[in-house]
């Protein structure tokens, strides 16, 4: 299988139904890397609130995570709003997986870019927060129609997968918008840090594009478009989409203009790993499963049978 140097991944949302882990599991299985970075709500602790599912593939996820961190592959987790209870412990270790706020990612060629989940530039997620879970649940349930919408599409003999959720993104007007706003107000924040670039996930929608001279990359997701931002040793960042085979996306010039919500990468800059704090003892994980990667919510998450940081104010 070929060794790419980085993998970016984020939004998987473990513990929900609508998480595509078979397919990130046949991601996994092809690309190996000297560096994960899992870019937030990478475990869905609001949905998991209303009930779990928590199957087999969601913790072979977990298992080969842990897997590869313990055989030397450099895995750095930044938690997302999903998530947010672990961002009580950065700066920790749980089985070798380094847990960060966000951080300053400096590439081969010395440019410095911000890797942070997003959360914290969706007003809707910081100031209206019953808001925000009304959008998860309404989410959840596109997500569901879609998965009935693909069964009628084989039944009917349509090859290819269409995904309800997307289209809404490209044609709804107001979801159009919110991205666009997003990706301006991730662009001002970096600016402001003097760094070249940012690497986010958070709204689901994958990128790689210019925007005022700075390099947006947005990993998307894995409930709906299951999307991934490779690194290769020669630099080159490149968007998968990933359906049983890649779908290497075509890159897009640098814009000033709004933007469309469609996926759109260019050919970014190389990056250099993260300095890891190996200074830290690191936890020894033996028999990796959910509890072990996530042990101080094990109270807070019953395990499935045996079957199996300053920013702009609102």
């Amino acid at each position: 299988m070929p060794k790419v140097r980085s993998i970016f991944l984020s939004d998987i949302h473990l513990g929900t139904r609508a998480c595509q882990a078979e397919r990130l599991l046949e991601f996994l299985r092809e690309h190996e890397s000297e560096h994960l970075f899992l870019v937030g709500d990478i475990v869905d602790f609001w949905a998991m609130k209303r009930g779990i599912f928590w199957s087999t593939p969601h913790n072979t996820v977990v298992q080969k995570i842990l897997k590869r961190a313990r055989h030397g592959t450099n895995v750095v987790f930044i938690p997302g709003n999903h998530d947010e209870v672990l961002r009580e412990h950065v700066g920790t270790y749980f089985g070798d997986i380094e847990l960060l706020r966000e951080h300053i990612y400096t590439g081969a060629d010395g440019k410095r870019y911000l890797l942070t989940h997003g959360d914290d530039f969706d007003q809707v997620t910081k100031c209206h927060r019953w808001a925000a879970v009304l959008g998860d649940h309404a989410y959840a349930l596109v997500v569901r129609l879609n998965v009935l919408l693909s069964w009628v599409r084989r039944w009917l003999g349509i090859s290819g997968y269409w995904s309800l959720a997307g289209y809404a993104k490209r044609k709804v007007k107001g979801a159009v918008s919110f991205i666009f706003d997003f990706e301006e107000s991730v662009v001002r924040y970096v600016k402001k840090l003097e760094v070249d670039g940012v690497i986010c996930g958070h709204i689901h929608v994958a990128a790689i594009k210019e925007i005022d001279g700075i390099t947006y990359i947005n990993c998307g997701d894995w409930v709906d478009s299951c999307t991934a931002i490779l690194e290769h040793h020669d630099g080159q960042m490149e968007l998968i989409e990933w359906a049983g085979q890649p779908r290497r996306v075509e890159a897009e010039a640098a814009h000033h203009d709004r933007p469309s919500s469609e996926p759109s990468p260019v050919t970014g800059p190389a990056w250099t790993p993260p300095l890891a704090r190996r200074g830290q003892a690191a936890k020894d994980v033996t028999e990796p499963n959910m509890v072990q990667l996530l042990p101080l919510t094990a109270s807070l998450i019953p395990l499935p049978p045996p079957k199996g940081r300053k920013r702009p104010l609102c």
